[in-house]
């Protein structure tokens, strides 16, 4: 954003995790008077911190800390709507997020992806059929590194494609994107979001920046995302399975297509695609709407597809011990994304669900999960609500860990089948991230394989 300058005010950072550590080194380096402040007595970094100039207040938010800001960035953890910064506002400062700030400072296009399921998947995809056709791309925002640690390697040339969450989102007032993509929408973060139309309002906040000129890609099979996209300025393009119609990019005899007035023009076969379940696929269609628009050819979009094994703890193959497959899709953190997975899979199915509730109907899942002949291992503080949605329908099993929660599924699939972990919720119950509750599943499967029980 030309023109926008901290020099010399007073900018304080709330949240010390990965996005507001590096908004504080960016506003240090960029002349500010920063203070960081979290609710945490100990902090990683703090040494190299201090060292950048940037001063910690940890411990507690102090109400005079923020009265006397000249700007406030809120890390996506804490709520923009917190009651600490009011005071603030009523004076007039501005509180925004740590992506609005560094979009401002951004010299390269930008790409913006969004949705309920599948950004991660669908960042990181698009990113490497970009590097395949040869643009220098960085990837990061809600995946990999915060969009503040991509400032000092922006240049012209540099297309930034940024996985953005419904909490950076809600902050977001300069954001613009070239190319925005809503990739679908349902129930999630209503532990956050007042409801489903607050969450949505976040989400739509992709487009809000956009002209005539700039791009939205949207799937033509989810009516809501439309709706939003229609709401914009920006140009269409359409992704879908089950719609082709009313796609640009879709599947025809077992090949992905982009169609055009002039012609269809195939992009790959399907066959290539190496991850697993129809939702996935979704993904690839996504990333290929939008590699195109920025330019990749064919060739780089099957050679990038052909190649991409996916994300850790999505949908990932972690092994397969005497007769019995296990499949960690620790990034399915809500009901609908469960069921996506869920889904992927035939019959003999054991999931392992469970976790800090979020929002969402777990009795939605019980045709899915009764078709399957599934049992569920439930897990977390969940755990009562998994019962009473599911317990009359289908067995479930508690477990008190995650090497207890493994250990009941393989003894209940019996030697064949899939277990699958498909939490449903987030993970803060019991692990720091959906990170760590997947590398939990696969080092408790790890054992298993070893063994060990």
């Amino acid at each position: 954003m030309s023109g926008f300058s901290v020099a010399g005010q007073h900018v304080v950072v709330v949240g010390a995790a990965r996005s507001g550590i590096a908004a504080a080194h960016l506003l240090a380096g960029r002349g500010a008077r920063v203070s960081l402040t979290d609710l945490r007595t100990a902090i990683d970094g703090a040494a190299g911190l201090e060292a950048a100039g940037v001063t910690l207040v940890l411990g507690s938010h102090p109400a005079d800390l923020f009265r006397a800001a000249d700007l406030i960035v809120v890390s996506p953890g804490v709520p923009a709507g917190h009651e600490a910064f009011a005071a603030a506002r009523a004076r007039g400062v501005r509180v925004i997020g740590e992506v609005e700030l560094a979009s401002r400072w951004l010299r390269g296009r930008l790409i913006a992806i969004t949705g309920t399921k599948g950004k991660s998947t669908t960042t990181a995809l698009t990113g490497r059929i970009l590097e395949a056709a040869g643009a220098h791309v960085l990837v990061g925002g809600n995946i990999g590194s915060p969009l503040s640690g991509h400032v000092a390697a922006s240049t012209p040339e540099t297309i930034h494609v940024v996985e953005v969450s419904s909490f950076q989102l809600e902050t977001a007032d300069t954001f613009h994107p070239w190319i925005a993509a809503l990739l679908n929408l349902s129930a999630d973060h209503l532990d956050r979001h007042a409801n489903l139309e607050e969450y949505a309002g976040a989400k739509a906040r992709i487009f809000a920046r956009q002209t005539a000129d700039d791009w939205a890609v949207v799937n033509a099979d989810d009516p809501q995302t439309l709706a939003i996209a229609a709401r914009g300025r920006a140009r269409q393009r359409r992704f879908a399975l089950h719609a082709p119609a009313g796609a640009d990019i879709t599947v025809a005899g077992g090949v992905v297509v982009e169609r055009s007035p002039s012609g269809e023009i195939a992009l790959m076969k399907t066959s290539d695609v190496q991850l697993i379940g129809p939702h996935l696929l979704a993904d690839v269609l996504a990333a290929s709407a939008i590699a195109r628009l920025a330019g990749a050819g064919p060739a780089h979009i099957a050679a990038a597809v052909s190649s991409f094994r996916g994300l850790e703890h999505a949908m990932e193959r972690v092994a397969d011990i005497g007769g019995v497959r296990y499949v960690n899709d620790s990034k399915a953190t809500n009901v609908d994304a469960a069921r996506q997975a869920i889904d992927t899979f035939e019959s003999d199915l054991v999931v392992v669900m469970g976790g800090r509730y979020k929002g969402g109907d777990f009795g939605s899942l019980r045709s899915s999960l009764a078709a399957r002949h599934a049992t569920v291992v439930a897990i977390g503080e969940a755990a009562p609500r998994i019962h009473e949605a599911l317990g009359p329908a289908m067995r479930v099993i508690d477990a008190a860990s995650m090497g207890e929660a493994v250990r009941a599924a393989r003894a209940a699939a019996g030697g064949k089948g899939t277990v699958l972990l498909a939490p449903a919720c987030s993970s803060f119950d019991m692990f720091t991230d959906y990170a760590a509750r997947g590398r939990a599943f696969k080092d408790e499967v790890a054992r298993l394989a070893g063994g060990q029980d």
